[in-house]
């Protein structure tokens, strides 16, 4: 078994697959747009013209995690609550470079710093509104 975040990016998904791309090294496996798809589409409004260039489905992957993302019905109004995606680094450096990277045009919502449990811990919503928390792993753990 295996359980994968699937994004919706409502419209904004290939901005955010290259912007992944380039600040967090991400690997775009497959991309496949609406107007690609080999059956005609079921749900309303999807077969639109304005929808035929957006995309229907991606796999990429960060480090060792594969994602998969969509444009889904491509309104522009994406909203990601009640989770967050978590990446763990190997030094504070790293961790600093990711996320001010992900900070550029999103909001911090816990500064990056010291805790009691790491070296550097910090969380963040970037410029598409997905939610992050970055820490350096291994780095600082209370062990008791």
């Amino acid at each position: 078994m295996k359980v994968q975040s699937y994004l919706f990016f409502d419209g904004r998904c290939e901005e955010a697959l290259e912007y992944y791309r380039l600040h967090l090294g991400a690997k775009i496996g497959m991309m496949m747009r609406f107007k690609d798809n080999p059956e005609p589409q079921q749900q309303p409004g999807m077969s639109a013209p304005s929808v035929a260039d957006k995309v229907m489905h991606a796999e990429f992957s960060i480090g060792e995690t594969t994602l998969m993302a969509s444009d889904g019905y491509a309104q522009g109004k994406p909203e990601f609550k009640g989770f967050s995606q978590s990446i763990a680094t190997k030094d504070d450096a790293e961790t600093k470079r990711i996320f001010d990277a992900l900070a550029d045009g999103g909001q911090v919502q816990m500064p990056l710093g010291k805790t009691f449990y790491a070296s550097s811990f910090g969380m963040v919503a970037d410029r598409f509104g997905v939610p992050w928390m970055v820490i350096t792993e291994n780095s600082g753990a209370v062990k008791g």
